[in-house]
């Protein structure tokens, strides 16, 4: 016998708990501008169904349209910090690509010091197929040692075009030992996509969780049943406001994040000379030696050279049109500089965006969006 779908058996159900199967939130009627929202007239028909979707994942997956919700960045961190009161594998997923900007500080004083972390290092089919991935794992070892972190293990994958699946989920079984699974790590670092995949890989089943590129998609912990009674579960990102991705709007996005290998492009620099990256950020050759310095950016954003003498007013003119993409808010003082001496071969990071390759040495400037890191590493590549 079928149940009459009513408003009071639809109470029955929210009083009672369910959950959007694409973000996690808790359904609800009665505020659009909270998260797991859906009108009662939509949630009448897809309660039952196997695929229920908040307003917001709905449309997201169906006219990737972005709706703010009201969350917290506290309201990330208390979710995360519960995983520290069980007994479980920790599943740390890093962006290789935006290494620093991927970094969850005091991850151990969240998750629990006794709950071993398996990184998992995604979307290195970002990075140039020479690069050597021992080396990689040694760079990768070094700095998560300065965040206090000692990984059970550092395993590489793409999340998008996965190779060596199950691979990793041999490593997942050969840690966990019986013990649920969390997946933690900063918006946009690509879990959720890793979840489908091994969701995909076990059932069938594809883009079960919601996916895009818009930080903050996944709004609460989604469990999946493990064969043995336990879970995996994909727990929200923690927002990082120090992102690029938070002064773009969706449009420009696209011109920002890498969807492929990167193409890395050498310049030979004298000092006093600018390159500005499309309307977003800028890095300057201040003194020193005639350099060669590398550039690691989405293939598409356009890098503009120019004399270090009046680059300001040329950002000023050409940001927009020349200097594309740019900041959602453009002001005059929309770039703010950060300025470096190197002592050894380094990385200027924008974080999300990218890096430039500069030798031992010389003294250099980074600019960037008010908000957004800009930072110096040992080299990567």
């Amino acid at each position: 016998m079928t149940t009459e779908i009513t408003e009071t058996y639809i109470q029955e159900q929210l009083s009672e708990g369910i959950r959007c199967i694409g973000c996690g939130a808790l359904m609800q009627v009665t505020d659009a501008n909270k998260s797991g929202y859906l009108p009662m007239s939509a949630l009448k028909k897809t309660i039952d169904s196997d695929e229920l979707l908040c307003q917001r994942c709905f449309r997201l997956r169906h006219y990737n349209e972005i709706q703010p919700v009201e969350l917290t960045d506290d309201d990330f961190a208390t979710l995360l910090h519960q995983i520290s009161e069980t007994k479980a594998l920790i599943v740390y997923v890093i962006d290789v690509f935006d290494v620093t900007g991927s970094e969850i500080s005091g991850l151990p004083r969240f998750v629990g010091q006794d709950n071993p972390i398996l990184v998992v290092a995604n979307k290195v089919d970002l990075l140039p197929k020479l690069l050597n991935k021992n080396r990689l794992k040694n760079w990768l070892q070094a700095e998560l040692k300065a965040q206090g972190i000692q990984p059970a293990d550092i395993f590489l994958t793409s999340a998008t075009k996965p190779q060596n699946l199950d691979d990793l989920l041999d490593k997942v079984d050969t840690l966990r030992q019986g013990r649920d699974v969390y997946v933690v790590g900063v918006t946009n670092v690509g879990k959720s996509t890793l979840i489908n995949q091994i969701i995909k890989s076990r059932t069938g089943v594809t883009d079960l969780i919601t996916t895009s590129r818009f930080p903050g998609t996944t709004l609460d912990r989604i469990e999946i049943p493990l064969a043995d009674g336990q879970f995996l579960i994909d727990t929200p990102g923690i927002i990082k406001r120090d992102q690029i991705a938070h002064v773009l709007d969706d449009k420009n996005l696209k011109y920002a994040l890498p969807k492929n290998e990167i193409k890395p492009r050498t310049y030979q620099l004298n000092p006093e000379q600018t390159i500005f990256i499309g309307g977003l950020a800028r890095f300057d050759f201040e003194a020193g030696q005639r350099s060669a310095v590398t550039a690691y950016f989405e293939n598409n954003l356009n890098l503009h050279r120019t004399k270090l003498l009046g680059a300001d007013d040329f950002y000023k003119k050409h940001v927009g049109n020349l200097l594309a993409p740019s900041p959602t808010q453009v002001t005059t003082s929309t770039l703010v500089k950060h300025q470096f001496h190197t002592t050894e071969k380094s990385d200027i990071v924008f974080a999300g965006l990218g890096w430039v390759t500069v030798p031992a040495g010389i003294e250099v400037s980074g600019w960037a969006p008010q908000g957004v890191s800009v930072l110096i590493r040992k080299a990567m590549i």
